[in-house]
C-alpha cells in the first residue's frame, strides 16, 4: 500500500515497481483526503504550479543547466523552459540550477 513516506523518499535502484502514475494517483488521493469536507478549487492550477517547478529543476540538473537538452527531454518548444523558469523564478546559475 501507498504512504506518504513512499512519495517523499526515492525509491532504491532494486524497486522500480511503482510507476509515476501511480504515485501521482496516490498523491492526489492523499490531497482530496487530506482535504476533509471542504471543497478543493482550481485543483488543475495548484497541481501545475506544485509539479512543473520541480520537474524543471530535476531536468535542468539533469542536463547540467542546458535549456534546450531540457526543452527536448520534456518534449517542449526551446524557448518554453525559459519562460517556466521566469514565471516560476527558478534560477540558473553556471550550467546548475
Amino acid at each position: 500500500p501507498m504512504s506518504r513516506k513512499n512519495l517523499i523518499e526515492p525509491a532504491s535502484a532494486q524497486d522500480y515497481s511503482i510507476t509515476l502514475r501511480q504515485n501521482v494517483q496516490s498523491a492526489i488521493r492523499l490531497y482530496l483526503e487530506d482535504m476533509g469536507q471542504s471543497q478543493p478549487s482550481c485543483l488543475y492550477q495548484t497541481l501545475l504550479a506544485e509539479v512543473e517547478p520541480p520537474l524543471l529543476e530535476e531536468v535542468l540538473r539533469y542536463t547540467h543547466g542546458n535549456q534546450s537538452r531540457t526543452a527536448k527531454i520534456l518534449g517542449i518548444t526551446r524557448n518554453t523552459p525559459r519562460t517556466k523558469l521566469h514565471r516560476y523564478d527558478i534560477p540558473v546559475n553556471n550550467g546548475k540550477s
